[in-house]
């Protein structure tokens, strides 16, 4: 019978290398945060502008947009310490301890493989707004490698806490899936 995973923070012992990957992580969560409270700000003045003032708004639902989706890339390693994204430990939990540490290696390899190669194409295209001068089709006209910056910036950020969890359960400093051996 399967049992509820108790997985909380990902560990990582007195390894620098972890410890500096998880205050990264940490940062950029606090970062995502309040870019979520400026958002929230944001569309308060909004409404108050639009229905209380009876007045028009520019930049407001743009900005909020903007900040949101940064805030959600930005937060992705932080989520990703915290273990916080879908997870599905039918499988891990099924397996002996040996064969859920290889799996845990091959996961995560595979995931950090393929957020890098979302970090390229997402760099390439913050790179295709920033030498091209993009501008959103908007009264505000946004400079959108600004906005977009949070691509590989959000991916990169993701891409090194996966290497630090790999690192950690090579390491043995943290179990596979976060489950310890029952």
């Amino acid at each position: 019978m399967a049992s509820h995973s108790s997985a909380a923070v990902a560990h990582v012992g007195n390894n620098p290398f972890l410890r500096a990957v998880a205050a990264i992580s940490t940062v950029a969560g606090w970062c995502a945060s309040a870019m979520i409270v400026i958002a929230v700000a944001i569309t308060c003045q909004m409404i108050f502008i639009r229905f209380v003032l009876n007045g028009s708004t520019v930049w407001q639902t743009e900005a909020v947009i903007y900040l949101v989706i940064s805030a959600t890339l930005i937060g992705l390693s932080y989520v990703q310490r915290l273990r916080g994204h879908v997870n599905v430990d039918l499988i891990p939990l099924m397996l002996k301890p040996r064969a859920r540490y290889y799996m845990a290696i091959f996961t995560l390899s595979m995931s950090s493989l393929i957020i890098a190669v979302m970090l390229w194409y997402g760099y390439e295209y913050w790179h295709f707004a920033w030498d091209r001068g993009w501008r959103s089709d908007t009264v505000w006209g946004v400079k959108l490698w600004i906005p977009y910056l949070s691509i590989p910036v959000g991916l990169a950020l993701l891409l090194l806490q996966l290497i630090a969890d790999l690192v950690a359960v090579i390491l043995k400093i943290d179990a596979p899936f976060g489950l310890e051996d029952v």
